[in-house]
């Protein structure tokens, strides 16, 4: 049966009918739809431009198709309908067709610095054999490819770009060449600029970047997601590692407390800046409305925060919104978000790929 929904559509702001036949958005009238929806401010899906649904609360790979659908069922029923996992070590292809989870758009496994990263996560490799792995994890992927740019270098006891400047470049080099784009974890100051001028398509995290880097960003059109979550992480991971490595307990605790005006500044400058959580690991599922409010908490506007994790996020990851034609993909508001933010973490109702999950 088809479905009806009235209210104020964003990001037009304007009152209108909505009439979902299938996964389809039309706004021509259907005969004897069911009205599920009127009234209220009614919002393209929530997106999740970063998350893990392979990766357990505490940093371990899930066992399971069954772990990742629980993982995804927190954030769908939050009013995230749409995801880009970045970077799994269990492979779930098969969830992109279930209709009750959110449209996935997935990088492969992360390809990291050897006895470097989270154990059993990424695939780990020296320098020479980047190039192939990068390749393999693009075929793995649905789309994007995910390089852990720097990590903790005990042998240095700070932040450290995990291979030289050639490698990393090629790894960027040889994402493109597979038909996928690179996405890029960092912390370090170092390691993102590397990144950037190599190429890459997304910053993730980012807490590192300079303002010059920033300029160069909004010229490329790279895109930050910047995980405010995790960055409040910061402040555990320093008291942890202070007794052996106190140059980098300084040094995360520094990159913490400036993150919020640098990305304002990206955000000023016209850098895409997107919506994501870093959901598995240290962070839960179902917190995109928390993200959402810390970014506007740094300084971005309300409406752009929406923008983030809806209709921009969408367009970004190739999902249309509420458009003729466009995805049944919604969120319905009791009040403006873009008045009072806050409201997102009270979706009154919700439609992923046409069905109500609430």
């Amino acid at each position: 049966m088809a479905l009806h929904v009235r209210g104020v559509v964003l990001p037009e702001g304007e009152v209108r009918d909505l009439w979902l036949v299938g996964d389809r958005v039309t706004f021509e009238p259907v005969k004897d739809a069911e009205t599920i929806s009127d009234g209220g401010w009614i919002v393209p899906g929530l997106v999740d431009a970063h998350c893990h649904l392979g990766i357990r609360y505490g940093a371990s790979a899930i066992e399971s198709l069954d772990e990742a659908r629980e993982h995804a069922a927190m954030d769908r029923n939050a009013g995230v309908l749409a995801m880009r996992d970045a970077g799994s070590p269990y492979p779930y292809p098969e969830l992109e067709d279930e209709p009750e989870i959110p449209r996935l758009v997935r990088a492969g496994r992360h390809v990291a610095p050897t006895r470097r990263y989270l154990r059993d996560i990424g695939v780990e490799v020296d320098a020479s054999d980047v190039v192939d792995t990068v390749t393999a994890q693009a075929k793995a992927g649905g789309g994007w490819v995910k390089i852990v740019g720097d990590w903790i270098d005990r042998n240095v006891g700070d932040l450290a770009p995990s291979w030289d400047a050639a490698t990393m470049a090629a790894a960027v080099e040889a994402a493109h060449a597979a038909g996928a784009r690179a996405a890029v974890h960092t912390f370090s100051e170092e390691a993102v600029a590397l990144m950037v001028r190599a190429g890459v398509d997304s910053v993730e995290h980012g807490t590192g970047l300079s303002f010059d880097l920033i300029d160069e960003m909004a010229r490329r059109g790279t895109a930050l997601v910047p995980t405010m979550i995790n960055i409040q992480t910061f402040g555990k991971i320093a008291d942890q590692a202070r007794p052996k490595f106190p140059g980098y307990a300084d040094h995360m605790l520094s990159l913490r407390d400036n993150f919020p005006q640098v990305v304002v500044a990206a955000h000023e400058a016209g850098v895409p800046v997107f919506v994501g959580t870093d959901a598995g690991g240290s962070i839960r599922h179902g917190l995109a409305a928390e993200e959402m409010l810390l970014l506007h908490e740094a300084g971005i506007p309300a409406v752009d925060v929406l923008a983030a994790a809806s209709w921009k996020a969408r367009e970004w990851l190739g999902f249309p919104g509420l458009v003729e034609g466009g995805l049944a993909d919604l969120v319905v508001y009791p009040e403006d978000p873009r008045a009072n933010l806050r409201v997102v973490r009270e979706p009154r109702r919700i439609v992923l790929k046409g069905r109500v999950v609430r």
